[in-house]
């Protein structure tokens, strides 16, 4: 969460440096600023709360010049939402301005220490203990680069920095403890980022920082040094594989609905993953003598529909555990191994199990968006997924690629098991590869119909979304986006669970959103339907997403939307579309932030 950007070059940087806090606005957006060495040797700070855009309009960032400048937009954790809280950070007598994300954990320490030295803080943050610590050890050090090591080994906690000074106007300096940080290496200007959306207009170049590193950039130049031991290390520039084309809207009102519209070639991408990946995960599960897959929020969703297809197609239980909760649930030795979903491969949650997983001595493999992230680089083996750039807060199209993938690892397990036999293998790889094409047909065919369902519903406040089976994980999944995107209460849960306890809730006032099972999916059909009549005899509203047009139950759904007939191990992907758009129309219905929602942020890097 939070975005930091920094630029050093040979012309004016105002201009690229705001455009880079708008392309990582999706990280955080309560407030942002930003702080430019001027010719004159000082340092413009202008910020205030709201988005880039408003606080360019009123503070006029773009009219700040000079070569070198960092910035930063902001998704508030210590202190509230102020123009004095938002970022960057002065010290005393405005020689140094920094950015940061992460948490500084004896930031408080720290202040009452500097305090008592005479320091004056204007915030509430944690962020502004690093600019007046800079300042402080400058004082006796006389040197930037030693004042910035010392100031790095004096903080706890985890960060990502960029800091300029009025003492080294020629250079940016920035370093990174367990919060994302990369390089972006130009021709004429070189820039930092939580992530390369902060530069990828300019260059597709990247040098990803690892923990304990820091850096010293100049226009035409870079080192990079750990800052334990102080040696310079040698850094792989990488090249990005997306441009920035593909991070803006197309022509769509929002990224969320342009992402859900890229979903076909999301899926696509997933299926042209090298099958020798999809092997090495398999067979990593099936040595291993205990599995976990790891995920939180929507990625925990994702991980318990692996837990489901895992079952059904290999006949092999690989319990999905939320990465919060890990720690308190997960048998780990060196027999054991887990599987990490993450889209950003920076989340805190899943990084630190990751971590407590790996000291524990057990086997890793991640299925991650984002190349060189921190995840990626952790654990014993990396699936990237190749999505392509995300920016809504939502999630949609990253992880339904994920869903796909875990249906090719578990489909390879039940292949090595022998428990899949070839007819069944090519059925289920068909289902897999007709997907796209059913997937664009609903988006193509059905969205009119949701959009209507939306306006004629959205002022429902409370729903339950209910599925059985593999539909269980996509009903947590399609109610977790009505939450995120449209404030209402959604709660998903087993469809069998409904009539032990829940169904007390049931009357006209609280809907239904039922995810029905093809026909042919006999058992899980019939089980499933029953629970739509023990609604419907307590006067309930129920929507359906079902199969058959002319099922003499259909009658039982007050609304209802039909889609085609597909393979039933694909089946509650279309599914999941349709509650993707219910959420989308629903929330521009209400005029909600769709791309933006209150309270939340892409990548959550912080505890």
């Amino acid at each position: 969460m939070c975005g930091i950007s920094g630029i050093i070059g040979l012309q004016n940087i105002s201009n690229p440096l705001v455009a880079s806090i708008r392309n990582l606005e999706y990280r955080g957006y309560d407030s942002c600023g930003v702080a430019v060495l001027n010719g004159r040797g000082k340092i413009t700070v202008k910020k205030n709360i709201g988005s880039v855009d408003e606080v360019n309009e009123g503070e006029k960032l773009t009219k700040s010049k000079g070569f070198v400048g960092i910035a930063h937009t902001r998704w508030a954790t210590h202190g509230r939402v102020t123009k004095a809280n938002t970022h960057p950070h002065l010290s005393c007598h405005k020689e140094f301005a920094c950015v940061h994300n992460g948490i500084i954990s004896n930031y408080r320490a720290l202040k009452n220490l500097l305090a008592k030295k005479g320091h004056k803080f204007l915030s509430e943050t944690d962020t502004e203990v690093i600019a007046h610590l800079l300042e402080d050890f400058y004082n006796t050090t006389g040197n930037v680069e030693k004042t910035f090591l010392k100031t790095l080994n004096k903080l706890e906690g985890t960060f990502a920095i960029a800091m300029i000074t009025t003492f080294d106007s020629d250079r940016l300096y920035c370093a990174k403890k367990e919060s994302p940080l990369i390089l972006g290496i130009g021709d004429d200007a070189n820039y930092i980022g939580s992530d390369s959306n902060a530069f990828i207009d300019f260059t597709k170049n990247s040098i990803v920082l690892d923990d304990f590193e820091y850096a010293i950039v100049s226009k035409d130049s870079y080192v990079v040094k750990n800052f334990n031991q102080g040696n310079i290390i040698e850094k792989e520039i990488t090249r990005i594989h997306w441009d920035a084309e593909m991070s803006q809207k197309g022509g769509y009102p929002h990224y969320m609905l342009k992402e859900i519209y890229e979903q076909p070639q999301a899926i696509i991408n997933a299926l042209n993953i090298d099958q020798k990946h999809i092997k090495k995960a398999a067979s990593r599960i099936l040595k291993s003598e205990k599995n976990y897959l790891l995920g939180v929020g929507t990625t925990y969703y994702v991980a318990l529909l692996g837990e489901y297809v895992f079952s059904s197609m290999a006949q092999s239980f690989v319990p999905a555990i939320s990465s919060d909760e890990f720690k308190h649930l997960g048998e780990i030795s060196k027999k054991a191994h887990v599987v990490a979903l993450s889209q950003s491969g920076e989340t805190y949650d899943t990084l630190n199990a990751l971590k407590y997983a790996k000291n524990k001595g057990a086997c890793s493999t991640a299925i991650v968006n984002v190349i060189g992230s921190s995840i990626s680089r952790l654990v014993d083996q990396t699936i990237q997924q190749g999505s392509g750039p995300e920016i809504c807060v939502l999630s949609t199209k990253a992880a339904f690629a994920q869903m796909i993938i875990l249906n090719r690892v578990a489909l390879e397990m039940g292949v090595i098991k022998k428990i899949i036999s070839p007819a069944k293998k090519n059925i289920i790889e068909k289902g897999l590869k007709e997907l796209p094409k059913y997937v664009s047909q609903v988006l193509n065919e059905k969205s009119g119909f949701v959009h209507t369902i939306a306006k004629r519903y959205s002022h429902i406040k409370n729903w339950l979304y209910l599925g059985r089976g593999l539909y269980y994980p996509i009903a947590l999944e399609s109610a977790l986006k009505m939450k995120e995107v449209a404030y209402i209460h959604a709660e998903g849960m087993p469809a069998g669970f409904l009539k032990h306890g829940t169904i007390a809730m049931i009357d006209s006032d609280h809907y239904a959103l039922v995810f029905v099972p093809p026909k042919e999916d006999r058992e899980l059909y019939e089980l499933t339907m029953g629970g739509v009549e023990e609604i419907k005899a307590r006067n309930g509203f129920v929507l359906g997403f079902h199969f058959e047009p002319k099922d003499s139950k259909s009658g039982l759904f007050n609304e209802d939307i039909v889609l085609p007939k597909v393979e039933k191990h694909v089946a509650p992907f279309l599914q999941l579309i349709l509650a993707q758009l219910l959420s989308y129309f629903t929330a521009t219905t209400l005029k909600r932030n769709v791309d933006r929602p209150r309270s939340l942020a892409k990548s959550v890097t912080v505890a």
